[in-house]
């Protein structure tokens, strides 16, 4: 009896010591973990996060650029598309890197020490296990494609997910606490080294290995940053932290984006196996010049209204309202520039490429076809995310993804663009189930959405159909002059439109914004004077 009293006795002691350090890291992290105080002024953080990563994400597509033209130049399409053979296969990888669990330290309302340090250690035991299994899978793709240098460089690339489960949960914490300029002060400084070194490699004759390099780079400094400038240490992993809701959420999401990446995966995968390295590396080129754009929009958004959105779960009208806002501020950038690289497709990429892509010009003319459902797919899922409803988005994807990974082997056997086409078309066709059935239960509604969109389409249409007779009329022949043509047009349409009110009125929206920026700066600094 005396020795189990002793037992008992040391077993509650250690509890005592155990929930004592607890409490004490508690108290240590609160003003990490804690965002309350975001509540009060909620819309200018928001604004001033969302002009903040805007202007990284201008820097970030200057220095993308930068790349792209001069490794472009510096490299042929075989190297782009052999290092895309593996790319295409480890980006499926990239959705179990975190396991969805930084959109779930977001989006939780309260969370502790204890749970965010257990998550910590499972995105680590993740992002290792993914880096055992990609270096496993090497030899598979290297048979699959028939391309031996496949192993070298999928040894290599295993290496991220190894650091991206070192990143995940201070990159959440620092989201989670709308810290936007420290995201953005990160992300420019890793663009600043990882860019020259893949150029310096390229330069050096490193061939494809510049390409590798870049991602593995920019990975490994974002890591470093993120734990230099977070306010928070992992404490060891607990059974008791009451993570099982938080894992449950993190799996829909994890799954949610293994499909979506499998989405815009799964035509480089068949393209790279039917028509080898060159014409992938063409394909690949041409996509990714669409997707950059779209990923330097809808990256920063997606961090600002996840965070943003999961604030304002329980004010439906304000989220609706919220939601149209940021998808229209969006739209109104990005589509006139769609329309715009739709027209000038083949001139964009001779100027920055150079002449031997010039065949990736009509597929990426085709591509822009999907442009704005590529952009209206990311919102959904902002929107799901934030409202803690990751079943659902994982149900929306589930169901149309056999019907896209259909239409790339319809289009597989007639080419890369028909690839392209088939793809384009049949995600354009979705988008309206997928919104409506997305947008259940809240105040949003496709007339709504709809009203959002339809001064910037009809805009963009029109613009598109007056640069195209432009260019028929004057037929320049200098790519330059072609260029200026197509941009005259847009702009003199955009600036006719000017004269309309109802254009003015929405355009006046987005003066409030920035007014909303100043004023709440304003009444920020007072507040901590």
């Amino acid at each position: 009896m005396r020795r189990s009293n002793l037992f008992e006795f040391r077993e509650s002691k250690q509890e005592l010591q155990t929930s004592g350090t607890l409490m004490a890291a508690q108290a240590q992290f609160a003003e990490t973990l804690d965002t309350d105080h975001l509540n009060a002024d909620l819309k200018g953080r928001s604004v001033r996060g969302g002009l903040v990563t805007l202007l990284s994400q201008g820097a970030q597509f200057v220095m993308q650029s930068v790349a792209t033209v001069v490794l472009a130049r510096l490299l042929v399409p075989a190297d782009f598309g052999v290092v895309a053979m593996v790319t295409a296969i480890t980006g499926l990888a990239t959705a179990f890197a975190d396991f969805g669990l930084s959109e779930a330290t977001i989006q939780q309302k309260e969370i502790n020490h204890a749970q965010v340090s257990t998550l910590f250690w499972i995105n680590v035991a993740i992002g290792t296990g993914l880096m055992a299994m990609t270096a496993a899978v090497g030899p598979i793709l290297a048979r699959f494609y028939r391309e031996p240098r496949l192993l070298g460089i999928t040894l290599v690339l295993s290496l991220t997910f190894f650091i991206g489960g070192l990143r995940v949960q201070p990159n959440a914490l620092i989201r989670r606490q709308m810290r936007f300029s420290v995201l953005a002060f990160r992300d420019i400084l890793s663009y600043l080294i990882a860019v020259p070194v893949a150029i310096l490699m390229a330069v050096r004759g490193y061939g494809y290995w510049a390409l590798v390099a870049l991602p593995l780079t920019l990975n490994f400094v974002q890591m470093v940053v993120s734990w230099l400038v977070v306010r928070w240490r992992p404490g060891a992993p607990s059974r008791s932290a009451q993570i099982g809701s938080m894992i449950r959420f993190g799996g829909h999401v994890s799954a949610s984006y293994l499909i979506l990446n499998l989405n815009r995966s799964l035509d480089n995968v068949l393209v790279g196996w039917y028509w080898g390295a060159t014409p992938l590396g063409l394909y690949s080129r041409a996509y990714n010049l669409l997707m950059l754009p779209v990923r330097q929009l809808s990256g920063p958004a997606g961090s600002v209204a996840i965070p943003s959105f999961s604030r304002l779960q329980d004010d439906p009208e304000r989220f609706a309202r919220y939601f149209l806002a940021v998808v229209s501020l969006l739209v109104w950038i990005t589509v006139p520039t769609f329309g715009f690289l739709f027209v000038a497709a083949k001139p964009v990429i001779v100027i920055i490429l150079g002449s031997r892509w010039v065949d990736a010009a009509p597929v990426f003319q085709i591509l822009v076809i999907s442009a704005l459902g590529q952009l209206l797919l990311e919102s959904i899922v902002w929107l799901l995310v934030s409202r803690g409803q990751s079943s659902r988005l994982l149900q929306v994807l589930l169901a149309i993804s056999p019907i896209i990974a259909l239409s790339y082997v319809l289009g597989l056997p007639y080419g890369i663009r028909r690839v392209a086409l088939s793809g384009s078309l049949v995600l354009v066709a979705l988008l309206p189930w997928v919104l409506s059935f997305s947008f259940r239960g809240t105040k949003l509604s496709l007339l709504r959405l709809g009203r959002t969109l339809i001064f910037p389409l009809s805009l963009c249409l029109v613009s598109i159909l007056v640069s195209g007779a432009a260019l028929r009329m004057f037929q320049p022949r200098w790519l330059p002059l072609q260029l200026v043509v197509v941009a005259l047009s847009f702009l003199i349409i955009y600036g006719l439109s000017l004269f309309a009110p109802a254009i003015r009125t929405e355009l006046s929206s987005f003066r409030e914004i920035l007014s909303a920026f100043t004023s709440s700066r304003v009444t920020s600094e007072q507040s901590q004077r």
